[in-house]
This record gives structure tokens, sequence and C-alpha cells, in this order.
């Protein structure tokens, strides 16, 4: 049932149409100006609005034209007898959903009005959605820095412009990707995203533009690369940094041009992405180094945003830490109220180099621990593992003398490991290689993800 307002000058014609309304359960209220239903008018109060065109003082356009200042969005349905191609066009424009043309059967009246609040419906579960993704993705933090963060990625989301996202690994920069997004005017279209870094070098340009039949062995069909995939909406370049040279080039051109080819194809076809890219590394020291493009650091760095760590706004620990056991009280049912004082100076003295992927991983367990209790210090784990057993393979002894080179290679990759609770990317930033030849190394060793101990 929805609430409608009638507006008419004929006496005859308003008590048809809330007959006929009332009749199918919609709750009709009926005015005979213009004037009468702007004095009655509050936004929100009706589900839609049934005028004349053709009324004395005020038209049913002009009448509109208000009641659109005062709600925008609001359904509105214009009836007349003198309709012209003039008089559609503005009505459309302003943003009037329908005309009906005088006289008209009731059939046609009904049908109107059920497709316009079903439409209206519809636009208003969408705007509900957006706003809860946007709520979803989004930092949590009352700190300055991050209010001044989240202020410019609101400014910066209806822009088409690209945006480079820093920061150490674990800070949130994905979830500030997503955010943006979510925000954007292209949210109801893809959100893409790919990680430079796990693609093998021989695939990435596939990946990222897609290949057509038979251009390579094991091509056995032409498949869509993530371009093409995230057309309309953003394509997520994760890890950027870690992206060969040689790709480099060519996301390069494919920026610059706004068109990709296919491997092993001729024809360019035109591509319309937002591109926000995100990565642990200062992608201008890279470029000095010779290990990134410097144009296309250029051509990325048109709108930098850069998340700080968690020790450096040690006044967001205790919303995050609330906003993590909310989120785990009601994913494993429990009731944890908080957390003492004393566990939240333990957190707030912790240097977080995993910064808030670490604390989530801190919360989460200290939640199982805690159960419906508040959330003392001996719940927390932020050092040592929560698996006790060794990590195979992993060294007992320090560096010893006659060691060969590659054995201590091995020991300084794990213990760097430790050091950084198990994160690759920002371990490899440590040893100063990339995530892909730490991979590698890791391989060499016969270490998988699931032999690694969990360290906060």
């Amino acid at each position: 049932m929805a609430e409608i307002i009638v507006v008419d000058d004929e006496e005859l014609m308003r008590e048809f149409i809330s007959t006929s309304l009332q009749r199918i359960g919609h709750k009709v209220k009926v005015k005979r100006s213009a004037q009468e239903v702007l004095d009655d008018f509050a936004p929100g109060r009706y589900d839609m609005v049934l005028s004349d065109y053709k009324m004395p003082n005020m038209t049913g356009i002009e009448l509109a034209e208000k009641l659109l200042a005062l709600e925008p969005g609001l359904p509105i349905v214009l009836m007349t007898a003198y309709g012209t191609v003039e008089a559609a066009v503005k009505a459309m424009k302003l943003g009037i959903q329908d005309f009906i043309e005088k006289p008209f059967q009731i059939e046609i009246l009904e049908h109107t009005v059920s497709q316009v609040l079903q439409l209206s419906g519809l636009k208003k579960e969408n705007r509900n959605l957006r706003e809860k993704l946007a709520q979803r993705y989004r930092l949590v933090g009352n700190s300055n820095a991050i209010q001044q963060l989240l202020a410019t990625a609101e400014e910066v989301a209806g822009s088409n412009s690209t945006v480079l996202i820093t920061g150490e690994s674990g800070t949130g920069k994905e979830l500030m990707a997503q955010a943006i997004h979510a925000k954007s005017k292209r949210s109801s279209l893809p959100f893409v995203k790919i990680n430079c870094a796990a693609i093998p070098e021989s695939l990435i340009e596939s990946e990222l533009f897609g290949h057509e039949k038979g251009s390579y062995t094991g091509a056995i069909k032409s498949r869509m690369g993530k371009f093409e995939l995230a057309n309309g909406g953003t394509l997520l370049l994760d890890e950027i940094g870690e992206m060969p040279l040689f790709a480099q080039s060519k996301l390069l051109r494919v920026l610059q041009e706004r068109e990709i080819t296919k491997v092993g194809g001729n024809d360019e076809i035109p591509i319309d992405v937002r591109i926000i890219c995100i990565t642990n590394r200062d992608l201008q020291e890279e470029a000095a180094q010779g290990r990134f493009r410097e144009d296309l650091y250029y051509r990325l760095n048109v709108i930098p945003l850069q998340v700080p760590p968690l020790r450096d706004r040690p006044g967001d620990i205790e919303p995050i830490s609330m906003h993590f056991i909310d989120k785990y009280n009601r994913e494993n049912g429990f009731t944890v109220p908080g957390l003492a004082p004393e566990a939240l100076d333990r957190l707030r003295a912790h240097g977080w180099p995993g910064n808030v992927r670490e604390l989530e991983n801190v919360i989460q367990r200290a939640v199982v621990f805690a159960k419906n209790k508040e959330i003392l210090p001996e719940h927390l784990r932020m050092n040592g593992t929560v698996a006790q057993s060794p990590r195979p393979g992993t060294p007992d002894s320090g560096l010893e003398a006659g060691m060969s080179v590659a054995e201590a290679e091995k020991i300084l990759i794990f213990k760097t490991l430790e050091a950084c609770g198990d994160n690759r990317t920002k371990a490899a930033d440590m040893l100063n290689i990339s995530i892909r030849t730490l991979r590698n190394k890791l391989h060499e060793y016969k270490i998988t993800d699931s032999d690694q101990a969990v360290v906060p």
C-alpha cells in the first residue's frame, strides 16, 4: 500500500481517481489546487503525487518543480488532455516519471501507478544498498589523519581521476579503494582487482588485456582481461610496484590511449575504466632506482592518498578494536562487551608492525578466548604464535661459521617473516626483494602458506 496525493481542479476526476486507487489498496489524499498540495507537503510524507497538468494559478509542471526541489526523486505522474512534445520533454528533464493522457481507462491508471511505484521502490532499495556498501567499506578511526583522509577520499570519489593509495601493509589501502568506488558514480558497475605480484610475468599481459584464441600455447579460447571486465567501473591494481617493467610500458599506453589490444589480437578495444593503484613501496624512489617507470609514476600519481600506520594514530586503536569486537561477536554469537582498561593500555603500547590487519587478528582471537566476558590482558596474544608447532624446515640456531650462503639466506628470510608476522609483502620490502622472489625462495624451501604458524 502506498500513500498517494491526488490533485485536480475537477471534483469528478478527483473522486474517480481516488476511488480507483483505494480499490486496489492505496491510501489516497485529494487536493483541489497545487497550493493545497504545497501547504500540506513534507518530504517523505507521500510515496507518489498524481497531478493534473492544467490548473488555475499553478500548472502541474510548476508544482512538480517545487515538489522536486523539496524532495528530489519524488515519483510524480502528470495527467493531461493538452499534452505536447515540448511539455513532455520539459517534464522528463525535471524528473517527472510519466504522463497519462485524459481521458483514460481505469486499467491505464492502475498500471501506470503500479509501474511508477515499483520503479521508485527499486531506486530506494538501490540507494539503501549503496549506502550500506559505503558503510561496509570504510576506514574506522577518529584521528585527524584518518578524518582528513576520509574527507579527501569522499571529495575525489565522484571524479574519474586515477588514485594512488600508499601505505604500509595492513593499513587498509584496499578498503580505501573499495570505499572510493562505492561512493563514486560507477558504484553500480564492476569493481575488479588484480594483484600484480601474484601473476607470473608470462601471464600478466593476458590477465590485464585478455588474449585471442591460439595466441599462445594453452590459449584454447578467447578470454577477456581485467580491463574489459572492469569496463565502465573501477580497476584496482594491487601491489602496482611489483609490476614488471615491460608490462608497465603497456599499461602506460592504455592509460594514455584509453584502449587495449588483446594478446594475439589486432583490434583496438576502447575502454572506460577508473584506475586505483595501491602499493606499500615508495614509487618515486623505485623510479629513481630504475625499478619503476618514471612516466608511469606521474601518470598514476594524479590523486595521492597515504594511509598512516596504526602506530602513528594510537587514538584509533579503541574504536577499531570495538569495530572488530562487534564483527566477531556477530559471527560467533558472543556478547563480549569490550576491553578492560588494562587490555586497552596493552594494545596502545604495542608497536603494530602488521597495522590494522594485525590488530584484527589479535581481537578475533581475544573474542574467542573471552567469549561473553570483557577482554582482559591475558586474552591478548600479540607476541608468539597461536600454532605452537615449529615451522617445517625452520633452522633452530642462528648463523654459524662455515654455514653456506644458501643456508644463511634461509635463516634470514625465516627470521624476517617472523618479525613481520608472516606478512610476505612487508618481509619482501624489508629484505629489499620482490614478493615474487620471496615466493620463489619459499617454494624452493618447500614452504607453503599452510605450513606457516599464525603470528599476529
